[in-house]
């Protein structure tokens, strides 16, 4: 209780704001480790488990400690996604203006003048990627063959060899007349796999295209699933 309430509770609003660097968390993570085993100040007993196996869930045979440097990293793309998901915020305009006024948060492209706070929140950015899928609704914001929007558990991207295809955004898959998938289209350019999947995706008509989090059935973004992944 002490180790989970207190030593690993105190930090959390510090890595919501900033990165800490990866020696910190592992000196972070050694005094917590020191004092789990031996409980008393000079002490050095053996550590008879290690860490890695601390920080695992309870389901698996751990404790379920939190290993500071991934809850951070976690924390950080809670940010990001912030900046998603409230784009008219003032934090979010000011952001975009400066960083990157001609493309999304995770196409940016790092810098060496920038500030502090928005260097802080790029070390979010990779994790997002990882569990982030676009929603189709007009296929307007989504490219084909560079973003995830295929719901598959092991690559949301699509896997069928783009060669010479000159169709590059989802839209153009989309028949202007029904408003549905173009079916003999889409099974002529892609592997059967890809087909399959891309003609069970629910079309939004009227609807632009969105971002959400792929491990979430309603695709909400939480920083308890951010770090599992991580």
């Amino acid at each position: 209780m002490l180790v989970k309430g207190v030593a690993q509770a105190i930090p959390i609003f510090a890595m919501s704001m900033f990165y800490l660097t990866k020696t910190f968390c592992v000196e972070l993570n050694t005094m917590i480790g020191r004092y789990w085993w031996s409980q008393q100040e000079n002490e050095n007993k053996i550590h008879w488990v290690g860490w890695p196996k601390l920080t695992r869930s309870k389901g698996k045979g751990g404790l379920g400690f939190r290993d500071i440097h991934d809850f951070n990293i976690a924390m950080l793309a809670h940010q990001v996604w912030r900046l998603i998901q409230q784009p008219e915020s003032l934090c979010a305009q000011l952001m975009k203006a400066k960083y990157y006024p001609n493309c999304t948060v995770l196409e940016v492209v790092l810098s060496a003048n920038m500030s502090y706070a928005w260097r802080t929140i790029t070390h979010g950015i990779d994790l997002v990627k990882k569990g982030v899928i676009w929603r189709v609704g007009d296929g307007q914001n989504i490219h084909t063959w560079d973003d995830p929007w295929i719901p598959r558990a092991w690559s949301r991207k699509v896997v069928t060899p783009r060669g010479g295809n000159l169709l590059t955004r989802v839209s153009e898959l989309i028949d202007p007349t029904t408003g549905r998938w173009d079916e003999e289209l889409i099974r002529d350019m892609f592997w059967e796999e890809d087909a399959t999947l891309i003609l069970q995706i629910p079309l939004r008509d009227g609807t632009e295209d969105f971002m959400a989090w792929h491990f979430d059935n309603k695709g909400v973004f939480s920083v308890r699933q951010a770090y599992k992944l991580q």
